[in-house]
């Protein structure tokens, strides 16, 4: 990937909201697809997790690794509150990516 590329960070939860992914990518919405479509057996299709409720976009990939190891690295509640800042109603954020 080029280093001006834009990469994102990026948090899903399962219908529950028992269960939180924190991941990075450089294509939002198609990694967001992989997740719904559960293309993988990994660990966000066997706990059905396919619900984005926070994201953020960064200038390039090494910033949004930095990003994601410290939303990885703070506690739970820091992640409830990180959503809570900006999607308080745990609203799916994937419908507003296709729209844009």
């Amino acid at each position: 990937m080029r280093k001006d590329q834009l990469a994102s960070v990026y948090i899903m939860t399962n219908v529950r909201h028992s269960v939180l992914y924190t991941g990075v990518t450089n294509d939002l919405s198609r990694r967001v697809l992989e997740h719904k479509s559960k293309g993988s057996n990994g660990f966000t299709a066997r706990y059905n997790v396919d619900k984005l409720v926070y994201y953020e976009v960064t200038d390039d990939i090494e910033t949004a690794i930095l990003r994601e190891k410290q939303i990885k690295a703070g506690s739970r509640q820091k992640k409830l509150d990180l959503i809570h800042s900006v999607n308080p109603n745990w609203r799916d954020l994937a419908k507003e990516l296709a729209d844009s």
